[in-house]
């Protein structure tokens, strides 16, 4: 399971998308699970951070999901029209 940082942002994203592709890589589940309990601070570039991690999963051959997002991010994935390919796992 990769884990999310408290604080997803414009000036903290591709950082985050490094470490977060190196996690990654190390993965063998065939569904790879994104926990976002922690992130409490963020804007769209959290979404977009997503989106790669989702866009890198599928092309591995596996399928993305994620865990315990904050409200506010659902919300904000719905606002964008993007929610259906971010499915979410208890």
């Amino acid at each position: 399971m990769l884990v999310l940082p408290e604080m997803i942002t414009q000036a903290n994203a591709v950082a985050c998308l490094g470490a977060l592709s190196s996690d990654l890589a190390q993965e063998t589940a065939a569904e790879v699970v994104v926990d976002a309990a922690r992130l409490s601070r963020f804007d769209s570039a959290a979404l977009a951070l997503l989106l790669e991690m989702r866009r890198n999963v599928l092309k591995m051959g596996k399928s993305f999901a994620v865990k315990d997002a904050p409200q506010r991010l659902q919300d904000l994935a719905d606002l964008y029209g993007i929610a259906e390919l971010l499915p979410s796992r208890s």
